[in-house]
């Protein structure tokens, strides 16, 4: 795709930076086929080829308006497109530098604006979201149907094992995750125990600065990053063998942190080395020797859900179901797995109404095959899963962990 970068931001870092990823770009449009929002609304610029059309103009010189933001806004950032695509675009990074460009050119309106501010300054903050969480599950009985079901039940951690191993790994505790669903970390703790691997977790950590991010609050996400960086050093000077990020939105963001640091001259070396040892689960114990479970242990018939960041943002498609295969889960088929199920971080909140969309598609595909219980490998996912279903919807790691015990 050729460009002519208006002086404005052709010789700033993320000018030049769109720039390439623009002049990768070559119009084929393959990535319109496996588009959520392209399939939903059948617009051009509701699709990956529309928006990047849009970001160029933009960053030729045209003046964004609201409804460029709007047609930014609708994108999931999945990155399934990056999957499809046969030049390889990297489209999510060119919609981040376009989103934070229109929200400076095009500021938002109070609602909208104080919207953001208050999911930025509540879900990233443990101590301020409980307490919210713990309002809703007191108050989820006098709720109407459709707001009952969005209020995630209480869960309880479980034991984390205290033995110590010569291997070991550290884990990223987060946010949203350590308070709705506090079992997945003690769940990977206990099925790392088995195995001989101690994991640790850095007290001083927390969010992964991915909310901030995709709210175009680039400084505040960036500021979670070093100090995430600043809590996992010390660790990482003990040598530790990785850092398991057991939620994949947070996991594909921590693997960034080495691109997005790259310009920071105190952190771009360290933040390197941190995406370097970002782990998903499954990439450890895909080469571990876990034992064939005897399948009246099992719980039937298993759906799993790939979240998008597992396998659009982290390349990692399949390999939950090699592992879940391997020691004896039975798998259902799910079709059009590589489609989001309309979580995507903050989105079920700001677009509500597509995401529901998406929702009530990925249900139907997932429940198609009659499983027990629906799997999945990121906090989003599950809740929002959670949310369309009565069936019960769990973290992968947990009925593994449940299979072994």
């Amino acid at each position: 795709m050729q460009t002519q970068l208006s002086d404005r931001y052709r010789n700033t870092p993320e000018g030049q930076e769109a720039d390439a990823i623009l002049r990768s770009c070559v119009h084929c449009g393959f990535c319109t086929a496996t588009c959520p929002t392209y399939q939903l609304l059948g617009d051009e610029l509701d699709g990956p080829r529309g928006r990047i059309y849009l970001i160029k103009q933009v960053l030729e010189g045209e003046a964004p308006t609201e409804l460029t933001r709007l047609h930014l806004d609708r994108c999931l950032t999945c990155r399934a497109c990056e999957t499809t695509c046969p030049s390889g675009v990297r489209y999510g990074r060119l919609v981040d530098i376009g989103r934070d460009i229109v929200e400076r050119e095009v500021p938002r309106g109070r609602l909208e604006s104080a919207q953001r501010y208050l999911l930025r300054k509540s879900i990233p903050y443990p101590r301020r979201f409980a307490p919210l969480l713990r309002l809703g599950q007191w108050l989820a009985p006098l709720l109407p149907a459709a707001l009952k079901r969005k209020v995630p039940a209480s869960q309880q951690a479980g034991r984390w094992p205290t033995r110590g191993h010569a291997r070991r790994m550290l884990v990223l505790r987060g946010c949203a995750q350590r308070v709705a669903t506090p079992n997945t970390n003690a769940a990977t703790a206990r099925v790392l125990d088995r195995l001989g691997i101690q994991l640790l977790e850095a007290s001083a950590d927390g969010c992964c600065g991915a909310l901030s991010h995709h709210l175009s609050a680039q400084q505040e996400a960036h500021a979670y990053m070093r100090r995430n960086i600043d809590a996992w050093w010390p660790y990482i000077d003990q040598g530790i063998e990785a850092i398991l990020v057991t939620a994949s939105g947070c996991g594909v963001m921590v693997k960034d942190y080495g691109e997005l640091l790259k310009h920071d001259p105190a952190y771009a070396t360290k933040a390197k080395r941190v995406s370097e040892l970002s782990k998903d689960p499954a990439e450890v114990l895909i080469n571990e020797p876990l034992p064939r479970l005897n399948a009246a242990r099992l719980p039937g018939a298993v759906a799993f859900h790939s979240p998008c960041t597992l396998q659009h943002g982290q390349q990692l498609n399949g390999v939950v179901e090699s592992i879940l295969g391997r020691v004896g889960f039975q798998l259902t088929t799910v079709a059009d797995a590589h489609l989001c199920c309309g979580s995507a971080g903050t989105y079920s909140i700001l677009q509500a109404a597509l995401s529901r969309r998406l929702l009530d598609n990925k249900i139907q595909a997932l429940q198609h095959g009659g499983p027990g219980v629906i799997a999945t490998a990121n906090v989003g996912c599950q809740l929002q899963l959670a949310s369309g279903t009565d069936i019960p919807v769990r973290h992968w790691i947990e009925l593994l962990d449940d299979a072994l015990e």
